[in-house]
């Protein structure tokens, strides 16, 4: 185990080991570049433990997200907003999208990057994204139930309620209140789903039918 008085030598074979053990360098080894680059690429949650210069090193934090994106959390709020960054982190786990900046959150690009890793990434999008069409059907198309996060209008439009149902059936819980109304929408749909759920969804949304 190594401790404050610990050579750097010392450290750098323990962080190749286990990069959190960078948590019990010295104040000046977490912020040694060399030592933290090895830290992070071996654990990239090892950030957290880098000083605040380091975790504003762009090449740090670049390999730091790629090994785990949760590092992006641990990253400065300055790199939060760099594009490349960001969307090395939501290519491994759509969900890192909601440590991005708020403009990230609103740029085109890295919305779709990450809801086609993971659809629920969709609420973490911009309200003007999600009423983005193509980025929402990126989404349901990955996660049906991302759905919800979609905007009234899209909530609404067939295309969209259809691929979320074909993604998971009971998504179309969340399609709009005039979806459920349309007789024949609903029976377009049902036709997406297996015969278990067939009468429920009618249950639900044509009890007139029964």
């Amino acid at each position: 185990m190594i401790d404050k008085n610990s050579t750097k030598e010392e450290v750098l074979e323990a962080v190749k080991q286990d990069g959190c053990a960078l948590e019990y360098a010295s104040d000046e080894l977490r912020n040694d570049r060399e030592v933290v680059m090895e830290a992070v690429k071996q654990d990239g949650c090892a950030l957290q433990c880098a000083s605040d210069d380091l975790r504003n090193d762009r090449d740090v934090v670049l390999a730091a997200v790629k090994q785990d994106w949760c590092a992006l959390t641990h990253a400065s709020e300055e790199l939060k907003g760099d594009k490349d960054v960001v969307l090395a982190a939501v290519k491994c786990y759509g969900d890192a999208l909601k440590f991005a900046s708020k403009a990230l959150k609103g740029d085109r690009d890295v919305v779709l990057a990450a809801v086609r890793q993971d659809g629920h990434a969709l609420g973490y999008a911009s309200k003007a994204l999600r009423g983005d069409k193509e980025v929402v059907l990126a989404a349901v198309r990955q996660e049906g139930y991302a759905l919800e996060y979609a905007s009234k209008a899209l909530r609404g439009d067939k295309e969209v309620v259809l691929a979320a149902v074909k993604q998971r059936e009971w998504a179309l819980k969340y399609a709009s209140e005039g979806l459920k109304k349309d007789r024949g929408f609903i029976v377009k749909a049902a036709k997406c789903m297996s015969d278990d759920s067939l009468y429920k969804i009618i249950t639900d949304f044509m009890h007139e039918f029964l």
